[in-house]
């Protein structure tokens, strides 16, 4: 379905569209590979200690270059029945250093691989939560969170497996080859052709690798969203009689994770058994050809013994070699992934051009707390945040915007109501407010200044904002509670649960303000997760109180209770409140009536009973005309 918008809005007016939360979550398609610049970064940051390990690889390569050369000496010298002094010595002493070196190294190299992984992931973590609100709407949180974890972890292997070993083998790798040389140009030559075929081969293969391992991290993305969707919702999957079902899907996406580890594998496979056969033919030949070579008088045993130990010496690297390339092919394609995240750009990111075009004004003590003008809006996708009870007004909506001219003031100290229909766009108003968008055309004024002026930051520390579904997050009461305000005292969040008639909560633990509340508050009830979340809002006692159905879930008592708390928190204060009971809002300050995105009446109970023909059939309904 295609989003329109309002007609001809400025240009300069125009930010970012937005995408709808109501989307099932994006799915990347098969996107831009990483390329191996892309990962040098992350290697850069640890660029002292890789050139400890590269410098530990050099003289390991020394040493183990060394080793033939000193077992051709034995040979020859327990063939010229020369005692052999400190040569066997000196051998023993380069085994226990190879071996030493060895260690060291690797315990580099697994540090540093932990080392980047970290890095990744708080580059992921930084990114991830300060993109835009949009960003989350149409993306599954499963499938983020398998990027901090099951993507990043591929960067390991990168330092672990290979890379760096493979530097150190390279020279010992280039030593092995000129040593060769010198030993016999015609083994050699043999030599390199065998190993010539194995490099070509691989490096047909490795592009295949990189692809495959992409789709595979995309799987596990999958399996990662579908267990978190099952998981998020059990009681609702138990209550329904549908575990089977969702255990069906959920094995289904592990199924597909599966078949596309197995596609790596197989392609792996290919890569693996390739140096193995490389020596073993290296090996054939030269001991074929190598024995004629000696029985002719071309070389003696001790060049041949001398060349076969090279031979291996220039396999193994040859070997990491492959192994390395196929774990960057791997990390490359997690990669892809990592920067798709990475390279998002952040909320606030365009705020400066922004600002230079947004309407001008000026703050001014006159001026209302927040003044809408004529403002226009529209997502990308399919809805809009709340008011998602409705999914027929959603789709009309859709078709034609979600807000169109929304024009209204709400004063200072003043409690004003937005009531309408579900699906009118009452919640879409606050979400503006706190510029988790921005308008499609039109302004919305803080304080008489266009919020596109504010800094994000500095304007949301002016306001509470309570979500119509109330929102708890997993850990303590306290945890929730100084979630805005993290200077305050236990005093001051008991005083606040209090006020809120929520004390009672305090009593249930020995822990108190300490008491954990689960896992999106499940060990709280619907309506204390409510007043919790309002409880969190007041205690930052902010200018502007914005409440998005901030009672709903309250019984009649509880409800009475809470509004006396809202009255006397907000003496002084801006209240902006979304209401679809009436009775909770007759007594506001001004009540601003919404119907399919556009203000229909504005006034008191009284004045609107009598000039709106919609709220009268809203009260008519509550029985309060």
């Amino acid at each position: 379905m295609t989003t329109t918008t309002s007609p001809a809005p400025r240009e300069a007016d125009k930010p970012a569209r937005s995408r709808s939360p109501f989307g099932r979550g994006r799915k990347p398609d098969d996107g831009p590979r990483a390329k191996f610049s892309q990962l040098l970064p992350f290697l850069l940051e640890h660029k002292k200690v890789l050139g400890v390990v590269i410098v530990l690889s050099i003289i390991g390569a020394a040493a183990s270059l060394a080793q033939p050369l000193l077992v051709s000496q034995v040979i020859t010298v327990v063939q010229q029945n020369e005692p052999l002094g400190m040569l066997v010595w000196a051998l023993v002493a380069l085994v226990v250093a190879s071996g030493i070196i060895s260690g060291f190294q690797h315990y580099l190299l697994q540090r540093t691989g932990t080392s980047v992984v970290l890095s990744a992931r708080q580059q992921l973590v930084r990114r991830m939560l300060r993109l835009p609100i949009s960003e989350f709407d149409t993306r599954r949180t499963g499938d983020l969170v398998s990027r901090v974890g099951s993507d990043s972890t591929l960067l390991y292997a990168v330092i672990t497996q290979g890379l760096v070993d493979a530097i150190g083998g390279s020279l010992v790798f280039i030593g092995a080859l000129v040593a060769m040389l010198i030993i016999d140009p015609v083994l050699l030559g043999l030599t390199v052709l065998v190993i010539a075929i194995s490099v070509v081969t691989v490096v047909l293969i490795s592009g295949r690798i990189r692809t495959a391992s992409r789709k595979q991290q995309e799987k596990v993305g999958d399996l990662a969203a579908a267990v978190e969707r099952s998981i998020s919702a059990i009681r609702t999957v138990r209550a329904s009689n549908a575990t089977e079902r969702e255990i069906a899907a959920v094995e289904k996406d592990a199924q597909g994770a599966w078949e596309q580890g197995v596609k790596v594998a197989k392609i792996s496979a290919l890569v693996v058994p390739i140096s193995g056969i490389a020596l073993q033919v290296s090996l054939l030949v030269v001991l074929g050809v190598g024995g004629f070579r000696v029985a002719s008088g071309a070389i003696t045993i001790a060049s041949l013994v001398s060349f076969i130990l090279f031979l291996f010496m220039m396999i193994m690297p040859l070997g990491q070699a492959f192994g390395a390339l196929n774990s960057v092919n791997q990390a490359l394609g997690a990669l892809g992934r990592i920067r798709e995240i990475i390279d998002l750009p952040v909320e606030g990111q365009d705020d400066r051009a922004l600002a230079a075009l947004a309407a001008p004004g000026s703050a001014s003590p006159n001026a209302p707390a927040i003044e809408f003008v004529d403002v226009h809006f529209a997502y990308d996708e399919e809805a809009k945040p709340g008011d998602s009870s409705s999914q027929d007004s959603v789709a009309e909506e859709v078709e034609t915007g979600v807000l169109h001219g929304v024009s209204f003031a709400a004063g200072r100290g003043k409690r004003t109501a937005i009531v309408g229909p579900s699906g009118a766009g009452k919640s879409t108003i606050l979400a503006l407010i706190e510029r988790f968008y921005d308008p499609t055309s039109g302004a919305v004024r803080f304080g008489g200044v266009d919020v596109r002026q504010l800094d994000r930051t500095e304007l949301r520390a002016q306001i509470g904002y309570v979500e119509q579904d109330a929102p708890v997050l997993a850990g303590s009461i306290r945890q929730n509670l100084l979630l805005a305000s993290p200077e305050a005292t236990d005093e001051e969040c008991i005083a606040v649960l209090h006020a809120v008639n929520l004390g009672e909560v305090l009593s249930r633990s020995p822990e108190g303000l300490s008491a954990a509340v689960g896992e999106d508050g499940v060990m709280l009830s619907g309506g204390e997760r409510q007043r919790l979340a309002i409880a969190r809002a007041l205690l930052s006692a902010p200018p502007v109180l914005l409440l998005d159905e901030s009672t709903s879930s309250l019984d009649g008592l509880n409800e009475q209770m809470l509004r006396g708390a809202i009255d006397a928190v907000a003496e002084n204060r801006s209240l902006i409140v979304i209401a679809h009971r009436l009775s909770t809002v007759v007594d506001s300050d001004q009540i601003v009536v919404v119907d399919h995105g556009r203000v229909v009446g504005v006034g008191t109970h009284s004045e609107l009973v009598a000039s709106t023909p919609l709220y009268r059939d809203l009260a008519k309904h509550q029985l309060l005309v």
